[in-house]
């Protein structure tokens, strides 16, 4: 079937186990073996997992207690951010020889729009495939790519042949690629709604497209249309090289559940900073502070303030905070405390797509 909108040709390169292949890598003694990046105590939690932890049940946000219990031989190893962030900077070289247009969506994995490129190959999949022997052959990394004519259909191929991997949607492919596509394999489905397209007999890509814009709209508001039009191979985002931040925060996850409000102050206070730095690093501030609150039970709390003017400092991030935490009483013992600031000053600036830019989890080791 002939598709009658604009075609890109999209990259979307995933590394395969990032964190984990970077310690592998690093220490030749745990190749091979069940790795996971994270903290291993009671508390612990896994950021990344090696692919022979993978075969044993353990992923990344699982606990280090559960992981250990699926994968009895499970080694541990402290995350190094400032190593990953060194080799995705030589990674992300590889790919401004190819093209200017390199969207990072964390550490890991970047699209590349390749419709016009650096090197004049027509074959965006001859691109991707040099681009994944050169990160071997340069960095030591496997990767591994998805290629199509939109952001959506790259991002979902990219999981196709992993690890190591690539797949190709061709524009004449891309309708019956979609149709058969199982419907919590679309990316921006997670298993939430998942689960409610099953309860509304959605299985897949053809089911879906059997529904009206207003069904959709009806059940999934806002995002109705989305899933409206990729469903449809319709995505015209563009690949953005400078994504400005839509919000900027930390956060921190406590060994031991803490249910003092002076405690949690303690912990506010190195958030804070942490935070301050980061907002400085960037030259960003904002007006709208938020404090994440996770309780021992799981359940998420926010509470937020808006200040009629921009802040970056350590010490009114803090006291907003402060004015947070009190606000009400605390439904239970707290897991996890995380500040964000959002309603920045880059906001103006840039009014579409932006994304959230949040300082990695750090783990009370």
């Amino acid at each position: 079937m002939k598709l009658d909108f604009p075609q890109r040709k999209i990259i979307h390169v995933d590394m395969d186990a990032f964190y984990a292949s970077v310690e592998q890598m690093d220490n030749p003694a745990l190749k091979g073996k069940p790795l996971a990046v994270g903290g291993a105590e009671k508390r612990g939690v896994v950021s990344a997992a090696s692919y022979e932890a993978r075969k044993f049940g353990v992923r990344s946000a699982m606990s280090g207690y559960l992981a250990k219990r699926n994968c009895p031989d499970l080694i541990f190893a402290p995350p190094r951010f400032e190593r990953y962030k060194e080799i995705s900077l030589k990674i992300r070289n590889i790919f401004f020889d190819y093209t200017d247009l390199v969207e990072p969506l964390s550490l890991d994995e970047a699209y590349l729009d390749v419709t016009t490129n650096k090197k004049g190959n027509p074959s965006a999949s001859l691109i991707a495939e040099e681009i994944r022997q050169r990160i071997f052959n340069e960095v030591g990394l496997t990767a591994s790519a998805g290629i199509s004519i939109n952001k959506f259909l790259a991002k979902v191929a990219s999981d196709y042949n992993k690890p190591n991997g690539q797949k190709t949607v061709n524009p004449e492919e891309v309708i019956s690629f979609l149709e058969e596509l199982e419907i919590r394999k679309f990316y921006g489905v997670g298993k939430v709604t998942a689960d409610k397209m099953y309860h509304l007999g959605i299985f897949s890509g053809k089911d879906l497209k059997q529904k009206s814009v207003e069904f959709l709209r009806e059940h999934f508001g806002k995002s109705g249309d989305y899933y409206y039009h990729v469903v449809r191979g319709i995505h015209n985002s563009e690949v953005k090289p400078n994504r400005i931040p839509k919000s900027v925060g930390a956060e921190r996850t406590f060994d031991e559940n803490l249910s003092s409000e002076i405690f949690m102050l303690q912990r506010l206070e190195n958030i804070a900073t942490e935070l301050e730095k980061r907002l400085k690093k960037s030259k960003i501030s904002g007006k709208t502070v938020t404090l994440k609150i996770k309780y021992s039970d799981f359940t998420l709390q926010t509470r937020s303030k808006t200040l009629p003017y921009y802040i970056a400092d350590k010490s009114l991030i803090l006291e907003t905070t402060k004015e947070l935490l009190y606000q009400e009483k605390l439904e239970n013992s707290v897991r996890l405390l995380g500040i964000s600031l959002s309603n920045l000053n880059t906001e103006k600036n840039e009014p579409l797509e932006q994304k959230v830019l949040t300082v990695q989890l750090k783990f009370d080791l």
